[in-house]
């Protein structure tokens, strides 16, 4: 069974998952997979570095920047989002696959 937790921002949806970590179930987090495929080593370092030049320092997006680049702007957004959501719906695929007949959140 998959329970997806949605709600606006400060609705308690992290509240919630982490009771369900605490009780044993495995919870993928969208946001917990962003920062990693954007950290060191992180397989949207280099794809989003190309699109948006200056926004990869160290090794990792830098955050502070890519957002300077993208916010305001509809059509870097966009091209942001046609970067990062296949790679996060893979990685929320093979969290799927992993636990194939669990409960899920």
């Amino acid at each position: 069974m998959i329970i997806g937790l949605t709600g606006s921002i400060g609705m308690g949806k992290s509240a919630v998952a982490a009771m369900f970590a605490e009780e044993g179930v495995p919870v993928f987090d969208a946001d917990a997979t962003v920062h990693q495929l954007q950290s060191v080593g992180g397989r949207l370092v280099e794809p989003i570095g190309a699109a948006f030049p200056g926004t990869v320092q160290d090794g990792a997006v830098d955050r502070t920047r890519l957002g300077a680049a993208v916010f305001g702007d509809d059509d870097a957004i966009r091209r942001l989002e046609a970067i990062v959501h296949p790679a996060v719906g893979e990685e929320r695929q093979a969290f799927l696959d992993a636990h194939a007949g669990a409960l899920v959140v």
